[in-house]
């Protein structure tokens, strides 16, 4: 090892205080709080336009990473809209034309009823350990809480994000902010995690603003009123017969 590595080596070993865990074991954590595997929710979704606002609310199902399924409760013009994700597809019943539709590949992408979120951002359950690779950037408080803050990067092909920037609180091991890159290092995404609420033994938010920094405005909110988590899930629901019935 010549002299400049010898002393870039020592700086890394003090750049943290004594006692940080290494970003993988950070990772692990917060994945046992943000991933299960089952879960079903009741949520809103409140979507910020120009002239007016929109809430729509939401029943979800999941199991793992692999699969979901959503009824959409209200308002009455989006009453009975159901999507259903099996893998990398996705199939969106629609009940005023009667008509079920597929989106796959980069079509999962698109916006969700004119909000903030992707397909894929509604239907993410996937641990990111699995995903990402992690180191640690540094520290920061937000809002009275310690944060560290990693830098994820993709391991694999199909992640929604190839660049994360995440602030995980050091006590309860949740994010309380993220940023979202593109391949190119383009900023897409901001989200502001809050609302932590415990639910046993994990930690979870139950409101996220996600804010698409390629639109105006001030994002969509994401707020989560019911949770249960590891809860039985009668397999039919992710059939495509669920979507009619």
């Amino acid at each position: 090892m010549n002299t400049l590595s010898l002393i870039t080596f020592i700086i890394s070993l003090f750049a943290l205080p004594q006692g940080t865990p290494d970003a993988d074991a950070i990772l692990k954590k917060v994945d046992a709080n943000m991933t299960s595997k089952t879960l079903i929710s009741t949520s809103e979704m409140v979507i910020y336009g120009r002239r007016s606002t929109r809430t729509i609310t939401a029943k979800g199902y999941a199991e793992g990473h692999e699969k979901s399924f959503t009824e959409y409760l209200s308002p009455e013009r989006e009453k009975g809209t159901k999507m259903l994700k099996i893998k990398d597809r996705l199939w969106i019943y629609s009940p005023s034309t009667d008509r079920t539709i597929q989106l796959s590949g980069h079509m999962l992408r698109q916006s969700v009823m004119g909000s903030d979120l992707s397909y894929e951002d509604m239907m993410e359950n996937c641990k990111m350990t699995e995903i990402y690779h992690a180191k640690i950037a540094g520290e920061e408080t937000i809002d009275g809480r310690e944060t560290w803050i990693l830098e994820l990067t993709a391991k694999v092909d199909n992640a929604t994000y190839e660049k994360r920037k995440t602030w995980i609180d050091q006590k309860r091991y949740v994010p309380l902010k993220e940023e979202l890159f593109a391949k190119s290092g383009q900023l897409l995404k901001k989200v502001t995690l809050s609302g932590i609420k415990q639910y046993g033994n994990r930690w979870y938010p139950t409101r996220m603003n996600y804010k698409d920094m390629l639109k105006e405005g001030k994002g969509t909110d994401f707020v989560v009123t019911e949770l249960e988590f590891d809860a039985d899930i009668p397999e039919y629901i992710f059939t495509k017969a669920s979507l009619k019935k």
